[in-house]
């Protein structure tokens, strides 16, 4: 412990790396009860946290090190970061980045000089393409996160936190992907001032160190989610783990609509946009906030980076209303005949907003309506559905449905009579010329296609949604297909949205 504070307190980040600003959040502050502080690490000069580590590691390379040039893989933040410091400090590098990564981050490394090498579909095969060339070329190279010199930079943020509040701060919240940002803070701060908690904030879908830290040993993740790509990794670093299991107080996950509620509620306060994975700081701090009922503290939550891609906000801008349990979906079924849907409205909708309703004619008995309502919390969203009980409505809550909140409620059409044992999966397609194909050339010709959606979210991934019609004989061969294919998946046949309206 000793040794990595004294090198946090000697690191030589701001030779590169700037001292970011500790900013009020006056209206997050009110809405909480507490004095929230974010620690602006969006304006870095290359948006993110990262460039301290990666200028600290590469600033103490010896001269026979860079003589060699340097290496590494990331599909982000970690990768400009590392081309940033080499350019300040002269030295070749090679990135390699995920053919999925999206042209805007390429660019951005390419513009800092660095070469750039594409290959792979996911962050996995980059690495250990990367690690080949390492080996073939004999380059140092510069891990992301399991490098002392690289905590020690992240650990620099807590130094400067520290200094710019001088009453006592009684939590920080930190992202986590493979743990190097959060070692860092919570080694500092656990020697100079013990009393803050350090609390770590993950996404449901990508918690490789909450999971670590309840086995007592790294935990490999099969898949992690997409959505906070700058956090998903499948197996944390070993020097992490081991300084988390020692420094870190607990650690919060939070899923999708909270972290684009984040969003939203950093860009109020600042006017800034955060990516999904620098907002998982405040996500995990009103998520706390809520569940533990805190008041009258002092908060910090990290804004980790700010490399956004464009086309994601309109996911992000949909999804923050139910994030912030403002928005409420639901299945209901009203007979149909003339009057029902007045009749709905005028009795139980009344004066609600409605955000949404999808309708489309599928029998002469029922109808399925697909109803998003505008509530002020979650007491409201379950009283809205007794209410609809009480007057004899059938419902089905689809607030949580990823299904339903992805794909549904974008589409319009019905139940098809004519499917024949049909089956409906998700899939993660990577975001780059081909994908489509492959699936298609991969897949049985006896195989009938007899639904499709597909939704880009401006990230490295595209959500699809397929239906398939599977003869008998055929099950078999499909799950080989499914376990070859090498796409993230998951099956949707017996999602209740999908029943109701598909």
């Amino acid at each position: 412990m000793d040794k990595l504070v004294r090198r946090i307190l000697t690191s030589r980040v701001y030779e590169a790396a700037v001292e970011t600003p500790l900013d009020t959040a006056r209206q997050l502050s009110r809405t909480t009860g507490n004095r929230v502080l974010f620690k602006r690490e969006d304006l870095q000069p290359v948006f993110s946290f990262k460039l301290r580590g990666a200028y600290n590691k590469i600033v103490h390379l010896s001269d026979e090190e860079r003589g060699r040039g340097i290496i590494t893989a990331s599909a982000g933040n970690h990768a400009q970061g590392v081309a940033y410091s080499a350019m300040q400090l002269g030295i070749r590098a090679v990135i390699v980045m995920p053919r999925t990564t999206p042209e805007i981050k390429v660019e951005a490394v390419r513009s800092l000089g660095a070469r750039v090498v594409l290959h792979g579909d996911s962050y996995s095969d980059a690495a250990a393409h990367c690690l080949r060339l390492k080996k073939e070329q004999e380059m140092t190279f510069v891990h992301p996160f399991d490098d002392e010199l690289v905590i020690a930079g992240q650990g620099t943020i807590a130094v400067e936190i520290l200094r710019q509040c001088p009453e006592r701060v009684g939590k920080i919240f930190v992202p986590i992907g493979g743990g190097g940002l959060i070692a860092g803070i919570a080694t500092y701060i656990k020697a100079i001032c013990p009393q803050t908690e350090v609390v770590g904030v993950e996404p449901v879908d990508s918690n490789a160190m909450a999971r670590s830290l309840e086995a007592g040993h790294r935990v490999h993740l099969d898949s992690v989610g997409i959505f906070a790509d700058g956090v998903a990794v499948k197996k944390v670093g070993s020097l992490t783990y081991n300084l988390c299991r020692r420094f870190v107080d607990e650690i919060v996950l939070v899923d999708t609509d909270e972290i684009c509620s984040a969003i939203k509620r950093i860009y109020q306060d600042t006017r800034s946009i955060a990516e999904p994975a620098g907002a998982l700081g405040v996500a995990g701090l009103v998520k706390y906030v809520r569940d533990r009922g805190i008041t009258g503290q002092t908060l910090v939550a990290v804004n980790s980076g700010a490399n956004m891609n464009f086309e994601g906000l309109g996911h992000v801008a949909e999804r923050a209303q139910i994030g912030e349990k403002r928005e409420a979906l639901f299945a209901v079924t009203i007979p149909e005949k003339a009057g029902s849907l007045k009749r709905f409205c005028l009795d139980l909708v009344k004066e609600r907003n409605i955000t949404e309703l999808n309708y489309r004619l599928a029998g002469r008995e029922r109808a399925h309506i697909l109803l998003g309502i505008a509530i002020q919390d979650g007491q409201e969203r379950h009283a809205f559905a007794l209410q609809m009980t009480r007057k004899g409505f059938e419902s089905i809550d689809l607030t949580d449905n990823e299904l339903a909140k992805i794909h549904v409620r974008h589409m319009v059409g019905g139940r098809s009579s004519e499917a024949r044992r049909e089956v409906l999966y998700r899939f993660w397609f990577p975001e780059r010329s081909g994908a489509l194909r492959s699936f298609l050339e991969a897949m049985s010709e006896i195989w009938n296609i007899s639904l499709f959606h597909y939704r880009m979210q401006g990230g490295d991934y595209g959500n699809v949604l397929i239906g398939l019609e599977i003869p008998p004989h055929e099950d078999s061969k499909y799950h080989r297909f499914l376990n070859k294919l090498g796409y993230r998946y998951l099956e949707e046949t017996d999602n209740a949205a999908y029943h109701v309206f598909m």
